[in-house]
């Protein structure tokens, strides 16, 4: 699974999460926005700083640089100002962060935000960015003066990636389009079950990429409707599908009504969920609005805690493995409907963040009308994790590091189930079990294994539904292709890489589960406890 967000600068590209153009478009890409500079447009998902340095045994002779330049990513990055949108997310905060600590002297970095007023804006940006822990090095680097180096740097914007010019007001945008010369969209909806109205409007008009594929090589090639999305696809008639929707349903209803038709049009043209389908549609909008401006898109695939940047394990919010991570170490449930041997591509929010920041240098440089795509996965590479190296690792630290003080007793290891039927039937005895040992100890006395409470039933439909969403990628066989991906780490210096590390190839897969990751998630979860 890849994603999508967009980024421009005055030598401009974009990137699937990131895009570039060049030139003086009229419109920003299908974002809505209006703005008239020449900018670097970006679509991408996450990235972030280095992990170990590229040993000649890691990359042969053949592609080390010898030139000290490389690609000069300090060098473009050096005096540019940016607007960020999705700013207060996971990877955007990751990409700034990194923007602010790899070079001080980039110029302002104006961050879009929804908020009813000025005041409330800047309490968002002191709250939810400048006060996060995720800029601690940042704190450290800049003493006491740490305030007031990022009020310099960071200037609230209020505005909506779904309304016309993105929102803001006329000023402001002449304003913000005389003075920037990079725009990252890290905005979007990443709800699997999303109404179908709210994810067409941020998910396709603010461009992003999923693919549909379970299978084969994914290569690193635009989405285009009539080439690889079928021809009868027609994004004004989805649009329309869903307002007339949004008129006719109301209050829980409409939301029904919504989601049901956003997985029933996801569907029908090949794609798992609503969110896959919605990113896609924003890939194909970049890509028939470019014209001859240079487009650069970054595809990431599941994006989860940082690897190394800037320290290990920061995470925001609940991500991709969490819920199964927390039901297995909860010991609510030790059963999987997948493959053991399945690909489970993940990849670390500050590798993502260091590629992005690579395509923008090498693609803000030049002034190529091109499209390019850049795949920025793990099963492209000699050592992928599988799903159930996953479960091993989990299993491993979990049993010595319990999640919490009640779990006393060895967690089983998780079972994984080929039918959706035997997964129910095993999850369903388990809670059963449970509830009559809880019982038991009540002093309630036994009941049936096969009976439910109401409470266990909820339970169930929730790990079933749980295992419906989760399917597509706990049976993935799909393989990325990274070419062009290798090609961008080809065209860096040794210092560059070691900076703006993003190689798939250097990631321990149990170093990172059990020493990184699930530490964590740890961490975060006591932080939403204390919250």
């Amino acid at each position: 699974m890849a994603i999508t967000n967009v980024l421009a600068t005055r030598n401009a590209v974009k990137l699937d999460g990131f895009s570039f153009f060049s030139g003086k478009p009229n419109h920003f890409l299908a974002q809505r926005l209006s703005l008239t500079t020449r900018r670097v447009q970006t679509c991408c998902c996450y990235r972030e700083t280095s992990l170990k340095a590229v040993t000649p045994f890691m990359m042969p002779d053949s592609e080390t640089k010898s030139d000290t330049e490389g690609i000069g990513i300090v060098r473009f990055l050096t005096g540019k100002s940016y607007l960020v949108t999705g700013a207060t997310g996971f990877l955007a905060k990751v990409l700034i962060e990194k923007l602010l600590r790899a070079s001080p002297e980039i110029g302002k970095i104006f961050v879009l935000m929804k908020s009813k007023d000025q005041e409330s804006a800047n309490k968002r940006l002191y709250d939810e960015i400048i006060s996060s822990d995720l800029f601690k090095v940042l704190k450290q680097m800049h003493g006491t003066s740490y305030e007031a180096f990022m009020k310099s740097k960071l200037v609230p914007v209020i505005g909506d990636i779904r309304e016309d010019n993105l929102g803001t007001e006329s000023e402001i945008a002449d304003k913000i389009n005389e003075e920037i010369d990079v725009i990252i969209s890290c905005a979007g909806r990443t709800t699997f079950d999303d109404r179908y109205y709210s994810a067409l409007s941020v998910n396709a008009l603010g461009p992003a990429y999923v693919t549909g594929k379970k299978e084969g090589t994914i290569l690193e090639t635009p989405l285009c409707i009539g080439e690889n999305i079928t021809s009868n696809l027609n994004i004004k008639t989805e649009m329309k599908l869903a307002s007339e929707a949004v008129k006719k349903f109301h209050g829980s209803e409409q939301i029904k009504k919504l989601k049901e038709l956003g997985i029933e049009r996801a569907q029908y043209f090949g794609w798992e969920n609503v969110y896959t389908f919605t990113k896609a549609l924003g890939e194909t909008i970049i890509n028939s609005k470019r014209g001859k401006f240079p487009v650069v898109i970054i595809r990431p695939s599941i994006i989860e805690s940082s690897y190394k940047e800037p320290f290990p394990g920061w995470l925001q919010g609940r991500r991709m493995s969490v819920p199964l991570i927390l039901g297995y170490g909860k010991e609510q449930i030790s059963d999987m409907w997948g493959d053991y041997q399945s690909f489970c591509d993940i990849i670390p929010v500050d590798m993502v963040a260091n590629a992005a920041i690579a395509a923008i240098a090498k693609h803000g440089f030049g002034d190529v009308p091109e499209l390019k795509v850049y795949n920025v996965t793990s099963t492209s590479h000699a050592n992928p994790l599988r799903l159930g190296e996953l479960a091993d690792f989990s299993h491993q630290h979990l049993c010595d590091s319990p999640l919490t003080e009640t779990i006393t007793k060895d967690l089983e290891r998780m079972k994984f189930h080929s039918s959706l039927e035997g997964f129910t039937s095993s999850v369903s005895n388990t809670l059963a079990k449970q509830e009559i040992e809880m019982n038991t100890g009540e002093g309630k006395g036994g009941e049936s294994h096969t009976t439910l409470s109401i409470k266990g039933k909820r339970k169930l439909n929730y790990f079933v539904s749980l295992a419906r969403t989760y399917q597509p990628y706990s049976f993935f066989q799909a393989c990325f292709d990274d070419t062009n991906t290798r090609s961008l780490i080809q065209e860096m210096s040794l210092e560059e890489r070691k900076v703006f590390e993003f190689d798939g190839r250097c990631i321990d897969w149990e170093h990172y589960i059990v020493n990184v990751h699930l530490p964590g998630l740890k961490r975060q979860l006591f932080s939403e406890r204390s919250s």
